[in-house]
């Protein structure tokens, strides 16, 4: 194929900064670089790039090897890597000097793994002491005018606080992972999005069985819109945001859906000389943050 892709491994970095290490070893505009997403800066990470070289020579990616990053492979491939093309993200942590119930832990684990757990955004959505939700604030109301770089991801921490609100009231009521009458389900499988009109044993034992999940806002203008109950509660919720509705509304961003519980796959946990090391799998949009504050609070 056209495009070289790039296995890498970085520690201390983030994605964007790796991408101009690449750039600058091809040759190339850091346009020309795909990834798939966002990896954390403080961490040891793996992730994909591809490279489209422009008829450029391919260049020596031995010379990229540094104490920041390591190519682990190269391959080839027709297509630029692009966000969400990953399916999934693999994780392993160690949570250092660990005290509280673990009793109460075990549980908890036991329970995300038959059930799931909320899907909230993590809080580095937001920025640093949620920075972002602060500039976004300054830019809707004119204060400032970020880069166009920068209004993307604004324009997220907005969409994501709604979603959170809206979540947080669900799981204060204690159906998150069940469905309302008027909620839109969505396929946890195909992602296929359907109204639940009425709830009868099929749709709460398909619910159970993680096979389909309520969702949540990631607001705009348009449909798609929950109806009846969990219309009434989710535009109670949105109702206290009004700030944040017409803000995102003047910037023309169209409604969509987000699956109000996450699931975690391969979860594994044990405890060493007193840390807790955990390895787990979440689909692209997950957070693994959301899923270690079910456990840090005990």
């Amino acid at each position: 194929g056209d495009h070289v892709w790039l296995h890498v491994e970085k520690r201390g970095a983030n994605t964007a900064w790796i991408a101009g290490k690449i750039a600058e070893a091809a040759e190339v505009e850091v346009q020309d670089i795909g990834y798939a997403g966002l990896k954390d800066r403080h961490a040891v990470t793996r992730q994909w790039y591809s490279v489209s070289l422009g008829g450029n020579a391919e260049p020596d990616w031995g010379v990229l090897n540094s104490s920041e990053l390591r190519i682990l492979e190269v391959t080839r491939d027709k297509k630029k890597l692009r966000r969400g093309d990953h399916a999934s993200n693999r994780f392993h942590i160690r949570l250092r000097s660990v005290e509280g119930d673990i009793e109460r832990c075990r549980q908890i684990f036991s329970q995300i793994m038959s059930g799931g757990y909320p899907n909230y955004f993590g809080e580095q959505r937001f920025g640093k002491d949620n920075s972002n939700l602060a500039k976004a604030q300054r830019w809707f109301v004119g204060e400032v005018k970020p880069k166009r770089s920068e209004q993307g991801y604004l324009l997220s921490a907005a969409r994501a606080l709604l979603f959170n609100q809206v979540l947080a009231k669900r799981v204060e009521m204690g159906n998150w992972d069940k469905p309302l009458a008027g909620d839109l389900m969505e396929s946890t499988d195909s992602g296929y999005c359907f109204p639940a009109f009425k709830i009868n044993d099929e749709l709460l034992s398909r619910c159970s069985d993680m096979e389909v999940a309520p969702t949540g806002p990631l607001y705009g203008a348009g449909e798609p819109k929950p109806s009846r109950e969990a219309g009434e509660v989710e535009g109670a919720v949105l109702e206290e945001s009004a700030f944040w509705k017409k803000s995102l509304e003047a910037r023309r961003m169209r409604a969509d859906r987000r699956i109000l519980r996450a699931s975690a796959g391969r979860l594994e946990w044990s405890l060493e000389a007193g840390d807790m090391l955990l390895s787990f799998e979440l689909g692209t949009g997950s957070y693994a943050t959301s899923l270690l504050r079910e456990v840090v609070a005990w």
